[in-house]
């Protein structure tokens, strides 16, 4: 099961690619894929039948696969009796759906590739889908169909109504499946475990348990799910508009498969659960509703594809209804019509196809005499019509009557008295619709109208004919030969039996599949049908005009766009009066929001401070110099009117943490504290110099004191939250168990970093590849083109020969002006920092380039010492990668963009993914020996020089994170440093002048000693 599965997702994965060689004809290849997948289940036949049992003891097929062990979640599969009737729909419909593509498209339409890679992975989800015995997996399929159904429906995405539908479809659907969603997990939780099976063997104990107001909750939240992808009113209006669609797409999703699935989730859960308070309302009352809605508006429509969608909308109705009766008669009379009904609408469905294809229209107005034209089609469109309308000797007819009769039964009964007549009577009432939109589909589609001129139609080939023309033989071949359906679907109607001898019950036989039963009941509402249908359809003139009196305004899909345009008002008017553009509006609601709620959970809690507090810790009292300074620094900030110095006072507070951490005994968190300032006081300088150097109405405005009320408020409700949370705990910490964990498991003795790298190795790796976005979205915001890896042309060049910026020849690379520079340098012994030389005179600094000199590279070992002493004392990965880039701030500080150019070859962009290789690599690598990932191996050696050696393989790991960071600090330098500075450079000087003068207003004096055309150093 697992390989048919991966078939269908490899080949849809290549299949662009065998389009581009062969086309359309690439369907043949393609339909070869379920086409051999129906081969094999017929062969799984014996295994699911030989030896068939009751509550899943036997006569099924499975296949187990553990996925994720400590959720309990399996790649679990079951092939039982009602899995293997609908993977014959879904392979053997899903092979004549791909080869009637191949003469439906043409070479030249668009997407093709993309289309068939779809709709072969759709059969595969489905497959999955009815195959799946675990509820999350099955829920994993049911999505996946959902997300392949949307994209199928907009195949046309140039078309409007298309997306639209798409859109639609999808939103409708994937709010009943994440509804759906709670309900399974809710089922899951209440019987201990998500295997299906094993969920209805506990079924009787589950209803009628102390859970069972649970377990009804969840079950009709999995029945919204199936109402929702099975198209029942209140939602049923998605599936006409999803006729936007390719026919093949109807005929397949919205006929033999997608719309199947909730009524097969109806089947699957009807032999445990009929028996919850409110399954049986829900599935009778929106079944027979939905009937009744889709049969009514199949009369209402022209075009003959909607009527097949509307009709399509009243059979699921049908088919939810006696799925999911909860009799054995019933269960055998709904998978028959379930076979019935996916055999003759994917015939008129593709018949549909063929003539929208030959003649140009769908319109019943325009269509006439094609039954003239293409006798052998019309003879095909007859065969699935009379099916779906119940006419003898016909799969529709057998099994509607099975319907029937269980419906007969079921009104029979003691105690379902007024309700068992009203859902019968309904039932005829459908059905008698369904007669009369079966006639006129045909009538539409065929008939020669009078007045109206006969329908060119082109001559159809016979492998474009050949889909429909199978399945219309399987549907004579199923009403004359229904014996091996009924041997197919008796071990499913046999759990019925069962389920209600389990339950100390009574039920009924489930009967057989016949062509005659005599004179029944069920043969006269037979008959009574075929009279009213045949009544309205020759009347349909009378019915259509009774049907003009009924107001517009009662419409579904209506009532859809009125609540979506409704949402779509709120969103306006919300959106309007909360994102208003005011930082300080967005801050206070943040904080209002997040200290209102935990204050109020304190409140209500009304539970006492732990004990044992104390302002200060008696062990360390430098911890009171280093709380005024993060006082001090945080009012400084709030009342500094410079940025520069509101930054540095910010910076202060952060400094003084990590000396919190220092004194509280954590120097790895003090380091990468002090670091990460650093870095962050750099970044935000650098960005600082294009916006103006003072903060106006940085304290003003009418709401200060409000913001004043709030920061504090924050402030105490954090860290009385923070005191009440670490005086609650009840459980023993996790941590105590880190240093052994670290030692014994990670190798290492430094325990932050050993749970970085090891122990939470996922989190981590998580945490680089945000960084890594991060710094993609800083460069992005700058870079118009790539990520400033090479440094552009610039229109000036600052040169220190007498003091001014000269206009020079543009240089394409950065390359090029730095050879100038050397070409010019005093010395070429010395050319370490030559790109300083760049610099004007008055932005150089020798004693700042004597430090880089002297700090660089003992910064870059140092770095490298952190990283590989970080295993088992203070630095790691991160905290190496962050000096580093300190490193490379030095360097560019003391030379400018051309010294960082030099320093760094290698872009920020091939370190970040040099840096996530690595670190994946590391993880990967350890299943290639047949480890987990992300395993560690700890290596013990001795070497010549180093003697003994203890390496762990998790710092190939911090390797990465190392080189990750470094990417980082590059990115931010080049995209606010380098890419600005270049910005400045290309600026006229008039221009430049007057930005200096915005951010940095000058004196009076300076104004008048400074000349207009002149730099600063030449005044």
């Amino acid at each position: 099961m697992i390989t048919v599965l991966a078939v269908h997702f490899a080949v849809a994965a290549v299949a662009p690619l065998i389009f581009r060689k062969f086309g359309r004809s690439s369907f043949y290849a393609l339909a070869a894929v379920p086409a051999g997948s129906f081969v094999w289940l017929l062969l799984q036949h014996g295994a699911v039948y030989a030896t068939a049992g009751l509550h899943g003891s036997g006569g099924h097929a499975s296949e187990i696969t553990p996925w994720i062990p400590d959720l309990g979640i399996e790649f679990a599969f079951r092939l039982d009796a009602l899995a293997w009737v609908m993977s014959l729909l879904v392979l053997g419909v899903g092979a004549l759906v791909l080869l009637y593509c191949a003469r439906y498209f043409k070479n030249k339409d668009q997407y093709l590739g993309g289309f068939g890679a779809q709709l072969l992975a759709f059969a595969g989800a489905m497959f999955g889908l009815v195959m799946a015995d675990d509820l999350l997996l099955l829920f994993i399929f049911w999505e996946l169909t959902t997300v392949l159904s949307y994209l199928l429906i907009g195949y046309a995405r140039t078309r409007l109504a298309a997306r639209r539908s798409a859109l639609q479809a999808l939103m409708v659907t994937t709010a009943g499946g994440l509804a759906m969603l709670v309900g399974l997990i809710m089922l899951g939780s209440a019987a201990g475990t998500y295997r299906i099976s094993a969920i209805l063997e506990q079924s009787p104990d589950l209803v009628a348990g102390q859970a069972a107001g649970a377990v009804g909750a969840a079950v009709v939240l999995i029945l919204i799910g199936a109402v929702t992808k099975s198209a029942l009113v209140p939602f049923h209006f998605w599936l006409p508009g999803a006729m936007a669609a390719p026919t093949p797409v109807s005929a397949y999703l919205h006929a033999a498969a997608m719309v199947k699935a909730g009524v097969y989730i109806v089947a699957r859960l009807a032999p445990g659960f009929t028996d919850t308070e409110y399954w049986l309302p829900l599935v009778l009352g929106l079944g027979l509703a939905t009937m009744l809605v889709g049969g009514y508006r199949a009369l209402r429509q022209t075009d003959i594809k909607l009527i097949l969608a509307y009709g399509t909308v009243s059979q699921l109705g049908f088919l939810t209804m006696v799925v999911g009766l909860g009799r054995p008669d019933a269960a055998l009379a709904g998978l028959a019509m379930l076979l019935a009904h996916g055999l003759f609408k994917a015939t008129l469905f593709l018949v549909v196809g063929i003539i929208d294809h030959q003649a140009g229209t769908r319109d019943i107005g325009k269509l006439s005499g094609v039954f003239q034209s293409s006798r052998a089609l019309a003879i095909v469109a007859g065969v699935g019509a009379a099916s779906m309308a119940g006419v003898p000797l016909l799969g529709g007819f057998v099994a509607k009557e099975s319907v029937l009769e269980a419906f007969v039964h079921f009104a029979g009964e003691p105690g379902h008295g007024l309700w068992g007549a009203v859902v019968l009577a309904g039932v005829v009432l459908g059905s008698v619709l369904t007669f009369a939109y079966s006639a006129r589909f045909f009538w539409g589609a065929f008939a020669v109208k009078p007045g109206v001129d006969r329908t060119p139609f082109k001559p159809i080939e016979p492998s474009f004919l050949a889909a429909p023309a199978v399945l219309s033989v399987l549907t004579i071949v199923y009403g004359l030969w229904p014996a091996p359906v009924d041997g197919w679907i008796q071990p499913y109607a046999a759990l019925f039996t069962a389920a209600a001898a389990d339950a100390g019950a009574e039920a009924g036989a489930a009967g057989h599949l016949a062509l005659w039963h005599g004179l029944t009941p069920a043969l006269g509402l037979t008959a009574v049908t075929f009279a009213l249908g045949l009544a309205m359809f020759f009347a349909r003139g009378a019915v259509g005009r009774a049907q003009g009196l009924v107001p517009d305004w009662i419409d579904a899909d209506r009532g859809y766009r009125l609540t979506i345009g409704a949402l779509d008002d709120v969103a306006v008017w919300l959106t309007g009066r909360t994102q208003r553009g005011s930082l300080y509006f967005y801050l206070a609601v943040i904080l209002t929001a997040a200290f209102v709620l935990p204050l109020a959970a304190l409140v209500f809690a009304r539970k006492p401070l732990p004990e044992g507090l104390y302002f200060i810790d008696p062990n360390s009292p430098l911890q009171i110099v280093a709380g005024a300074g993060i006082v001090i620094g945080a009012l400084a900030a709030v009342r500094a009117n410079k940025r520069f110095l509101a930054v540095l006072m910010v910076s202060v507070t952060g400094y003084g943490i990590a000396l919190m951490f220092a004194l509280q005994g954590a120097p790895d968190l003090a380091l990468t504290q002090m670091l990460v300032e650093t870095i962050i006081l750099v970044a935000f300088v650098l960005a600082m110099r294009s916006l103006p150097a003072e903060l106006r109405d940085r304290t003003g405005g009418k709401y200060r004191v409000v913001r004043v009320i709030i920061g504090l408020a924050f402030g105490a409700t954090m860290v009385f939250a923070a005191i009440h949370a670490m005086g609650a705990r009840v459980a023993t910490p996790v941590s105590l168990e880190f240093p052994k964990l670290a030692y014994e498991g990670g190798g290492g003795l430094n325990i932050v970093n050993v749970t970085l790298v090891d122990i939470r190795a996922w989190d981590t790796f998580g945490e680089i590849s945000v960084l890594a976005l991060a710094a993609t979205g800083v460069a992005s915001l700058i870079f118009l083109r790539g990520r400033g890896d090479g440094i552009r042309a610039s229109s000036t060049v600052e040169e220190g020969t007498v003091g001014r910026r000269r206009g020079v020849d543009k240089f394409s690379r950065d390359g090029a002006a730095l050879a100038l520079t050397r070409k010019f340098a005093a010395s070429t012994r010395d050319a370490w920092l030559v790109a300083g030389r760049t610099l004007a005179p008055e932005r150089r600094s020798i004693i700042f380039e004597v430090v880089t000199r002297l700090m660089f590279h003992s910064m870059i070992i140092f770095s490298l010492y952190l990283l590989l002493a970080g295993h088992n004392l203070p630095g790691g990965g991160f905290a190496g990668g962050l000096m580093a880039g300190l490193a490379l701030t030095l360097r560019y500080l003391a030379g400018g963009r051309y010294e960082l150019r030099e320093a760094t070859p290698i872009s920020a962009g091939t370190l970040l993914g040099l840096g996530l290789a690595t670190a994946a690599a590391s993880g990967v690598a350890p299943l290639l020996l047949g480890g987990q990932v992300f395993q560690s191996a700890i290596i013990e050696l001795w070497l010549p020089v180093f003697g003994d050696i203890k390496f762990v393989t998790s710092t190939i790991f911090d390797t990465g994170v190392y080189i990750v960071v470094v990417g980082l600090v590059l990115d931010v330098l080049r995209s606010l440093g380098a890419e600005i500075d270049e910005h400045f450079e290309e600026e006229p000087a008039a221009m430049r002048r007057e930005r200096a003068e915005a951010l940095h207003p000058a004196t009076e004096w300076e104004s008048a000693s400074v000349p207009a055309d002149t730099g600063r150093g030449e005044a």
